[in-house]
Parts: C-alpha cells; sequence; structure tokens
C-alpha cells in the first residue's frame, strides 16, 4: 500500500512539474511577444516623429510661398497700373 501511496505522489509530482514548465513557457512566449509589441511601437514612435516632423517642414515653407503670394497679390490688387503697360 505504501507502495501504491508512493507511485501516486510521484504521478501527481510530475504531473505538477509538467503543468509548472507548461505555464513557464506559456508566460516565456507572452513576454517575448509584449517584448516584441514594445519594440515595434518604439519603432514606430521614432518613424512618426521623422514624417511629421518632415511633413511639418514642407508645411512651413508652404505657408510662408501663401504669404508671400498673399502680399503680392495685396499689392497688384492696391496697384493695378503695375500690370498694364
Amino acid at each position: 500500500m505504501a507502495r501504491a501511496g508512493g507511485i501516486t505522489n510521484a504521478v501527481n509530482v510530475g504531473i505538477a512539474v509538467q503543468a509548472d514548465w507548461e505555464n513557464r513557457e506559456f508566460i516565456s512566449h507572452i513576454s517575448l511577444n509584449v517584448r516584441r509589441l514594445f519594440d515595434f511601437l518604439i519603432q514606430f514612435e521614432a518613424t512618426t516623429k521623422s514624417k511629421l516632423a518632415s511633413l511639418n517642414e514642407k508645411l512651413d515653407t508652404l505657408e510662408r510661398r501663401l504669404e508671400l503670394l498673399e502680399v503680392q497679390v495685396g499689392a497688384a490688387t492696391a496697384n493695378p497700373s503695375l500690370f498694364t503697360t
């Protein structure tokens, strides 16, 4: 009888060890995927900041050109004689 109980305990311990390894493997996969997601978000942020900075520079250039055109149109409207020969 003691021997049967020992086998049962050994089986239970084996099952517990197997479950523990499966849990550790699952946690390892989750940790790895969280790290990959974090790395992606860091890269995404850097790329997005770069692209937004580039777009901001282009927008600034367009705004300056628009302001110049507005001044030129205002001057032309105020002095139509500039366009008659």
